[in-house]
């Protein structure tokens, strides 16, 4: 499976939070699975941190790497395609990681309903 972690999926993980459903657990540590997570993602996380509405470590990019998880660029086509979708959620990062995962063809992980409004796939829980 190829997902693509939404922020809070990501923190989660990293923090083995037992948030974390078991089914999203096993999703992202299973061997045959590659997990992404987004450079929007880091930069939203980054963005919340530094205005202080978020405690998140602060060396994100070498816990994403040490934790057998990709790096996922943002390329013009992700941008050109976030910026065609219908406004049916406003915030710019989901809106960029629905993209990515419709041009890369990932499985979101997330727990936003409003994710869902668009036509992408979402790990069922």
């Amino acid at each position: 499976m190829k997902l693509l972690l939404d922020s809070h999926i990501l923190l989660w993980w990293l923090n083995d939070d037992r948030k974390l459903l078991k089914t999203e657990r096993e999703a992202i540590a299973n061997a045959g699975s590659v997990t992404h997570v987004s450079a929007a993602t880091l930069w939203e996380l980054s963005i919340k941190r530094a205005s202080g509405r978020l405690r998140a470590p602060d060396n994100l990019e070498e816990l994403v790497i040490n934790s057998r998880l990709v790096p996922l660029p943002i390329l013009l086509k992700h941008a050109e395609a976030a910026g065609r979708l219908p406004l049916k959620h406003t915030d710019p990062f989901d809106r960029m990681l629905i993209a990515q995962a419709q041009i890369e063809g990932l499985t979101i992980v997330t727990r936003d309903r409003e994710i869902a409004k668009y036509d992408v796939a979402i790990l069922k829980t």
